[in-house]
């Protein structure tokens, strides 16, 4: 899960994908996040984003942004970008086709090949923050019906 900072979109993308797999008692699948940007390393996720992870069950406190890296294409099967800035930016380190063809855009899952952005509430009021969360809560549906079950 990849957004700018990795303080807001992808943490929470992140902890709701965790969290249904620690439901399914699924152990396989390994979740990450991260930022195309290194403005927030080391930074746990926005305080707002934690408010909305624990009004909807949810503990993400443990997570800590880190930036995108060429290595994560060797690491992990997909990467979800949040935006198209972030994907152009996730592509641009693409060694090859094999590493562009994991790149994708979470919001397809719901809404495939319509290019959907996943919007930053980072300046935005509360209501941003709970939007976002529930976008991210259909798309890992989605990707855990596609790729999972």
């Amino acid at each position: 899960m990849v957004c700018l900072g990795n303080i807001c979109r992808s943490p929470i993308a992140e902890g709701i994908l965790r969290h249904k797999l620690r439901a399914m008692k699924n152990e396989e699948v390994l979740t990450d996040s991260a930022g195309t940007s290194n403005f927030h390393a080391g930074e746990a996720p926005d305080t707002r984003m934690r408010m909305t992870a624990l009004k909807n069950g949810l503990d993400i406190s443990d997570l800590r942004a880190r930036q995108f890296v060429v290595s994560d294409f060797d690491e992990f099967d997909l990467i979800y970008a949040m935006d198209l800035s972030n994907q152009r930016d996730i592509l641009s380190l693409a060694r090859n086709d094999d590493d562009r063809a994991k790149v994708k855009l979470i919001l397809d899952e719901i809404y495939p090949d319509e290019n959907r952005e996943v919007p930053d509430p980072y300046y935005g009021g509360e209501k941003g923050f709970q939007d976002v969360f529930d976008m991210l809560d259909d798309a890992t549906d989605q990707l855990i019906a596609r790729y999972i079950e």
